[in-house]
C-alpha cells in the first residue's frame, strides 16, 4: 500500500467505527432504555428496525445518484446528516421523539457503509480487498472495545443520552479530517461512458441478473445480526444472570479479542480463498448461535468465551462475503450497486428486527421467552446463504476479467 492508501484505510475504519457505534449503542442500552422510557420489547424492536427501514429507503433513492458525484462530497453530505440525527437521539426525551430521531439517523447513516465500500473497491484491487475490508471491519470490534463500554459507563453516570452525545463529538472530528485530508475520488466518473438519468441508472443496476443474485444473498446475510443483537443485552441480564454493571467488561473483552480477528480473517480470505473462509465462518456461526441461544444461567468467563467464538464466526462470514461482492459491479455502477445492496441489507434487517420483537416475549422480571426460536431462524437463513454465496463465488472469476482495474490513489 502507498502511504495515502494506509491513511484512507485508517480513516474509513474510524468513520465506520462511529456509524456502527451509533447502531450498536442502542442494543446494550436496551436494559436501561426500556424501563426509562417505559417501552415494550415490540416497541424497542421498532426503534431498532425504523433505522433499518429508513436506511433502506434512503439507500435505494440514493442509488441513482451514487455514481454521478465525487465520492468524497457524497460521503460528507450523508455523514453530516448522520451526525445531526445522532444529536437528535441524544436530545430525545420520549419514545416517539427517539423513534423520529432514529429515522433521521437511518436516512443518512445507512448510506455511509455503501459509500465506504465503494471507495474501498475504487482504491484497492480484488487480491487485497480481503485484507483491507478486514481492517475496515475492525470498527465493529473497536466499537465494542472502546465505544460500548464507554457508552455504558457514561450512561450509568449521566443517563442513556450521554453515549449519543459522545458519538456526536467524535464524529465531528472525523468530519473535519475528511474535509482536510481525503482527496477527491472521481475515477468512476472518468470511466463512465454515456451518462443516463438517475432513474435509468437505478434501473440498469436492479435489472442485471448477477446483481439481483447478489442482492438476494445480501438480504439473508443481514438476518443474524438484526435478530439477535437488539435483545442481546436484555437476554444477557435477565436470562443469563449477568448484572448490568458487568456488561461493559463482557463487551470490552469480547471486542478486544475480536479486534484482532478482522485483519487475520482478511488475510486468510486473500490467502486461502474468500469462499472457503466464508464456509468456515458459516459452519462456526451456526454452531455457536445454537449454543448461545440455548444458554441458561451462565458464568461470565464462559459467556465471554462463547461470545468471542461467535464473533469469530460472524467476522469469517462478513469479511469474505463483502470482498466477494465487491468484484461483481463494474466501476461505473459500483456506487449504485453498493447503495442498493445496503438498502436491501437494511430493509431485510429491519424486517428481521421487527420479527424478533414479535417472537420474543417478555416474561416476569424481564426474562425473555422464545429467544431460542431466533437461533433456529438464523441457522436456517445461514444455510440458504451458503448455497447462494457459492453461486456468487462461481461467477466472480469471469467478472474480474471484465472489470476495469481499480483507480490509482495518490502516492502521498
Amino acid at each position: 500500500m502507498t502511504r495515502y492508501q494506509k491513511f484512507v484505510v485508517a480513516l474509513l475504519a474510524f468513520l465506520q467505527f462511529t456509524v456502527i457505534l451509533d447502531f450498536m449503542t442502542l442494543s446494550p442500552l436496551g436494559a436501561v432504555l426500556m424501563p426509562a422510557l417505559r417501552i415494550t420489547p415490540a416497541q424497542f424492536g421498532l426503534v431498532v428496525s425504523i433505522y433499518a427501514f429508513s436506511a433502506g429507503t434512503s439507500g435505494f433513492l440514493a442509488a441513482g445518484f451514487a455514481d454521478r458525484f465525487d465520492r468524497k462530497k457524497f460521503l460528507l453530505f450523508f455523514y453530516c446528516g448522520f451526525v445531526l440525527g445522532t444529536l437528535l437521539c441524544g436530545m430525545a426525551a420520549s419514545y416517539h421523539v427517539l423513534l423520529v430521531a432514529r429515522m433521521v439517523t437511518g436516512v443518512f447513516g445507512g448510506v455511509i457503509g455503501s459509500i465506504v465500500f465503494a471507495i474501498t473497491t475504487d482504491l484497492f484491487p480484488f487480491e487485497m480487498r480481503g485484507r483491507v475490508m478486514g481492517f475496515v471491519q475492525t470498527a465493529f470490534a473497536g466499537s465494542q472495545v472502546l465505544g460500548i463500554p464507554a457508552g455504558l459507563f457514561f450512561s450509568n453516570l449521566w443517563g442513556w443520552h450521554a453515549p449519543f452525545l459522545m458519538i456526536v463529538a467524535v464524529s465531528t472530528v472525523v468530519g473535519v479530517i475528511i474535509v482536510l485530508r481525503l482527496q477527491p475520488i472521481v475515477g468512476h466518473l472518468q470511466a463512465k461512458g454515456s451518462r443516463i438519468g438517475p432513474i435509468g441508472h437505478l434501473r440498469a443496476t436492479i435489472t442485471q441478473g448477477r446483481y439481483v443474485q447478489a442482492f438476494a444473498t445480501t438480504a439473508l446475510l443481514s438476518t443474524g445480526g438484526f435478530m439477535l443483537m437488539p435483545f442481546s443485552s436484555a437476554f444477557t441480564v435477565h436470562n443469563l444472570g449477568i448484572t448490568i454493571d458487568k456488561l461493559p467488561l463482557l463487551y470490552l473483552i469480547t471486542g478486544f479479542c475480536t479486534i484482532f480477528t478482522g485483519p487475520l480473517v482478511g488475510r486468510a480470505a486473500d490467502r486461502f480463498g474468500k469462499f472457503k473462509t466464508f464456509v468456515f465462518g458459516t459452519s462456526l456461526t451456526v454452531l455457536m448461535v445454537l449454543i448461545y441461544t440455548h444458554l441458561g444461567r451462565t458464568p461470565l468467563p464462559l459467556l465471554i468465551a462463547v461470545n468471542v467464538v461467535l464473533f469469530v464466526g460472524i467476522f469469517s462470514r462478513m469479511i469474505p462475503s463483502q470482498a466477494l461482492m465487491s468484484a461483481i459491479p463494474s466501476p461505473d455502477t459500483r456506487g449504485s450497486f453498493m447503495s442498493v445492496s445496503s438498502s436491501v441489507q437494511q430493509i431485510s434487517g429491519g424486517f428481521a428486527a421487527a420479527i424478533a420483537g414479535l417472537v420474543v416475549v417478555e416474561g416476569s422480571g424481564g426474562y425473555l421467552l422464545h429467544f431460542e426460536w431466533l437461533g433456529y431462524i438464523v441457522v436456517g437463513t445461514s444455510l440458504v446463504t451458503l448455497f447462494l454465496m457459492n453461486r456468487i463465488h462461481r461467477m466472480i472469476p469471469e467478472q474480474i476479467k471484465a472489470t476495469t482495474p481499480p483507480v490509482a490513489a495518490p502516492a502521498s
